[in-house]
């Protein structure tokens, strides 16, 4: 398949002339016939052509397989769903320029696209675009207000213990190489007997209530899997059978979570690996395998929420609304109404006043395995931000996206001021609230001394690094800590001496004016601003966002930045019509508090 990238051509004129008879007036049309009224041709197939060949026979225009996509998204229909509507609804056929008689495509079509553009590296064409086109209206800019939040998402695979993670990935293996040369793998391995153990999937039954009985299972699955391996990579095998990705995956989760030994004798020892320092130790948790089927799903931990999956994160605009532009009596109103509250000013405009309609649009969409912190994102989307001419001059965020280096690195590079509550210390003491807390100390950079509550100076001072970050460890003497009678509230060490991390001067004064701003009223009621997005998350949920539609990354990535370009349709739909996202319930005992007010 190739593509020769052609215009959209114009809607045919005898479904144009359709939908002027059906939504005559002020009636609002579909959303597929605005997008194309308002925003033209604003994806190109010469963006996608990356994707696809130079040779062979054309095909379906890439760029209109992208808003179908979209449309799919935005109204959540299955793949069969999505090409029945190309085929049999006007709307969708006025908006890719299609004629009352046009075929189609079969439904194998998406997937195949969207395994193409993911591959490609080109999920972000989409949402770039209408970010471009929306930009050039004036709907999205830099220097102006965005937040962001993140949520978990569950991959589309079923979360499996170590022992089902074994058994599975043996099978899955099996599988692979019974439907890739199934002569070879009957000579090697006694069919009913492994069928009987491997024929159905792991979480069909019900493993033993006994540990000890567990771990021999475990045991055995592992032997089975070396068995396996041994004979793939035998020098009578066809070497092509390693290329499998299924026997890579079960080479990989028996490394990751057994050890396997040859005694003096010849015996062949096998242990499932434990965590350090009882046991010989276990990848860490962005490295380790949790699937045979998704080797991108991690396990990750958020609060309360623990999930098998990835962690999206989602950026909107936040701006102020532009001035009201409602007649003198809805000003009247207003003016009247403008001591009850935020509810009664709403109220007192128009219907369709740009005040209430001005929408706030996803600028950004990142997904990452779970294990990815959501401080390790900051610096990442302000990046993006940048290079989309889309940096915000402020930007609101929750705690865990913040840190004094991030904070002062993002003022420094882009000019982007992020607003949110510092975290918290998070040391012994300080989640105790018992003993002496690194607030506790004083810090003088320019003796280079730190002094503890009890008048004690540090004896050493050390900038080092921690975790790729700058940092300054001061020590103080053991001759001062081991007979201090505060001993025990302030280290719990061994060594009989308390080890202080602080952060450089400039950082440190970053900190405390940030924690000390934290307490003001004005900050306060500027960052309840970020409050919004808990909305923003929600619509997105409402799509399924927390929920993998497809396994691996690139495609669950892919598929959330196609979400964000239809909840960006919806939103501009809402905007276009004068209908507000947010409407505002009021009970009628509080219309008549307002009433009386008035």
């Amino acid at each position: 398949m190739c593509v020769q990238p052609v215009a959209w051509p114009e809607p045919d004129p005898q479904i144009a002339a359709a939908i002027a008879a059906k939504y005559p007036g002020k009636r609002p049309r579909p959303l597929a016939v605005q997008v194309r009224d308002r925003l033209g041709e604003w994806l190109r197939d010469e963006e996608f052509a990356a994707a696809f060949g130079i040779r062979g026979r054309p095909g379906w225009s890439p760029s209109r397989l992208a808003l179908v996509t979209i449309l799919q998204r935005a109204e959540k229909l299955t793949d069969r769903q999505a090409a029945e509507a190309v085929r049999t609804r006007i709307d969708w056929q006025y908006l890719l320029g299609l004629p009352l008689d046009d075929p189609g495509f079969d439904h194998t079509v998406l997937a195949e696209f969207r395994a193409r553009v993911a591959d490609a590296g080109l999920e972000q064409v989409a949402l770039d675009a209408l970010l471009a086109e929306l930009a050039a209206e004036g709907l999205v800019k830099a220097g102006g207000k965005q937040r962001t939040d993140s949520t978990h998402v569950v991959a589309a695979v079923a979360a499996l213990n170590r022992l089902e993670l074994a058994g599975e990935s043996v099978r899955a293996a099996l599988e692979a190489l019974a439907a890739a040369y199934p002569d070879w793998l009957a000579r090697r391995i006694c069919v009913a007997d492994w069928d009987r153990r491997y024929g159905t999937p792991m979480t069909s039954w019900r493993p033993p209530q006994a540990e000890a009985r567990r771990d021999e299972l475990a045991i055995a699955c592992a032997r089975d899997g070396y068995a396996l391996l041994e004979a793939v990579y035998a020098p009578s095998a066809p070497p092509w059978l390693r290329e499998l990705p299924a026997v890579d995956v079960l080479r990989r989760v028996l490394l990751q979570n057994y050890t396997r030994t040859i005694t003096a004798g010849g015996r062949e020892v096998i242990k499932r690996r434990e965590k350090e320092p009882e046991g010989d130790g276990l990848p860490p948790g962005h490295a380790r395998i949790a699937s045979p089927y998704d080797t991108d799903a991690r396990w990750g931990v958020k609060r309360e929420e623990f999930w098998l999956g990835y962690k999206l994160h989602v950026t909107e605009t936040c701006d102020d609304p532009p001035p009201c532009t409602c007649g003198p009596a809805s000003a009247a109103g207003q003016a009247a109404a403008g001591s009850a509250g935020e509810g009664a000013q709403d109220r007192g405009h128009d219907t369709g006043c740009a005040h209430l309609v001005f929408p706030n649009l996803i600028t950004h969409v990142a997904t990452t395995d779970a294990t990815v912190t959501d401080n390790q994102m900051t610096t990442a989307i302000c990046e993006d931000l940048a290079k989309k001419n889309l940096a915000p001059g402020r930007s609101y965020l929750d705690s865990g996206y913040l840190s004094a280096a991030v904070v002062v690195s993002a003022l420094t590079t882009w000019g982007i001021a992020l607003i949110g509550p510092l975290l918290a210390d998070t040391s012994a003491q300080a989640r105790a609230r018992a003993g002496y807390a690194r607030a506790d100390f004083t810090v003088d950079y320019d003796t280079t001394t730190a002094t503890c509550p009890q008048g004690k100076t540090s004896a050493s001072w050390t900038p080092c690094a921690q975790r790729g970050k700058d940092a300054i460890v001061a020590t103080f003497s053991a001759s001062d800590c081991g007979p201090c009678p505060a001993r025990s509230l302030c280290t719990t060490s061994g060594k009989n001496r308390r080890q202080l991390t602080v952060l450089p001067r400039d950082l440190a004064e970053a900190q405390a004016a940030a924690r000390a701003a934290e307490k003001t009223i004005p900050f306060q009621a500027d960052y309840a601003r970020r409050a919004g997005v808990e909305g923003t998350m929600h619509q997105a949920a409402s799509h399924g966002a927390r929920r993998a539609r497809y396994r691996g990354l690139q495609k669950t990535r892919l598929d959330h930045v196609y979400m964000a370009a239809a909840l960006n349709l919806l939103r501009l739909e809402a905007f276009w019509t004068g209908t507000p996202l947010d409407r505002r319930r009021t009970s009628h005992l509080a219309r008549l508090e307002l009433g009386l007010v008035a």
